[in-house]
């Protein structure tokens, strides 16, 4: 094996998935191992963890595995060596637009969320503060 694969320990401790989530992933289509050793173990490039760091990132916004199928799928096509024609390629742009928009409203959403809770706690800071006992002189 040279350098240029990874295991899928090493795939799991890189972007912070789970060996099972891993596998599920690749049960499900988003991703597959570019090789096999010898031995049968999956092996990862760079290319198989960037696109797993996608649909981490998707995860926490509330994307479908479909979703994050369809935007793998964009983003491929767009990355591929094959010439695309100026139609294909601005139908492509529209779907990542789309997915892009999708991200910046649940990221606009847990921002008011995440703020709400930080004066839940602030709130239950200050009371908890005003209630200390007092300490001794």
């Amino acid at each position: 094996m040279d350098g240029k694969h990874m295991q899928i320990g090493e795939v799991a401790a890189r972007t912070e998935l789970s060996l099972r989530t891993i596998r599920h992933y690749e049960e499900t289509g988003l991703v597959a191992p570019s090789a096999r050793s010898r031995g049968g173990f999956r092996l990862y490039t760079e290319t198989d963890v960037a696109r797993l760091m996608v649909i981490r990132r998707m995860k926490p916004l509330g994307f479908t595995l479909d979703q994050m199928r369809d935007l793998l799928d964009a983003i491929d096509r767009l990355d591929a060596d094959t010439p695309l024609r100026a139609d294909e390629r601005e139908a492509l742009l529209e779907r990542v637009r789309a997915y892009q928009h999708e991200a910046a409203e649940q990221v606009e959403k847990l921002r008011v969320q995440l703020s709400r809770a930080e004066d839940f706690e602030g709130t239950l800071r200050a009371r908890l503060e005003r209630n200390a006992p007092a300490s001794p002189a």
